[in-house]
């Protein structure tokens, strides 16, 4: 499954979020705060039950129930929301999460999340996706300094445009259109499942992202198993790698 499949396939298993006994001025409230993600908010009434819970579902299957009152608690403010310490009683249910209409700065944000916690752990792989030698260039002091990192081992892929940079790390250059059309950030975790985290977006129009980030470790594993069983020839010369 290609890097594009994967966030179509991820996008088509929408979670629904039924909000219960809530006026209806909640559910809207609710919808406006997961806008960006992978979820639909609807409302419902249950006779004789308890006030303004929420219900999460995905493909009729029943995930959790919360009080609404936790979910709009504010949450610590982060940027872009990658961190699950906002709305975690949902979110520990929603391990691939879609986002829309990303810019590229809230792009480098989420990267940053998950470059941080690679160097914090200091072991494994981190795999990285900046479309073009030219996006890749400004990057390669941070991208080298991560690789001069303990035990972390660190891929870059792009497409030949711009030229090669003077990369510590293996640069995998590739013509393939998911290189050039698709941002895309996964670590391994170093060992730990815990630690895996991955986001992945593509490019639909000029500076807007859609895609999803992910906690699974499956889906961790299958993003960084696709790139090295498709790029793994690595070079850094501007040719092509197949």
């Amino acid at each position: 499954m290609s890097l594009i499949e994967l966030i179509s396939g991820v996008e088509s298993h929408a979670a629904t979020l039924t909000v219960v006994n809530a006026d209806p001025d909640v559910r809207d409230e609710l919808a406006d705060r997961f806008a960006e993600r992978n979820l639909v908010v609807t409302a419902d009434t249950l006779p004789g039950g308890p006030r303004e819970f929420a219900v999460l579902s995905r493909d009729g299957e029943f995930l959790t129930a919360v009080p609404v009152a936790d979910l709009l608690a504010p949450g610590e403010e982060t940027s872009p929301g990658f961190d699950r310490r906002s709305y975690q009683p949902v979110l520990d249910h929603l391990d691939e999460t879609i986002f829309t209409s990303y810019s590229t700065a809230r792009m480098v944000a989420a990267s940053r999340e998950i470059e941080d916690r690679a160097w914090r752990t200091g072991s494994g792989e981190l795999h990285a996706g900046f479309q073009t030698l030219e996006t890749l260039s400004p990057t390669v002091p941070t991208y080298n300094r991560l690789s001069e990192r303990g035990g972390l081992t660190v891929h870059a892929y792009a497409s030949p445009e711009g030229e090669a940079p003077d990369a510590a790390f293996p640069v995998h250059v590739e013509r393939a259109p998911e290189i050039r059309e698709t941002w895309f950030v996964a670590y391994d975790g170093g060992g730990t499942d815990a630690n895996k985290c991955a986001l992945l977006a593509e490019e639909r129009e000029p500076g807007r992202f859609y895609g999803f980030w992910s906690y699974a470790p499956e889906t961790v594993d299958h993003v960084i198993d696709h790139l090295t069983r498709t790029y793994g020839l690595m070079r850094t010369d501007g040719e092509e790698s197949g």
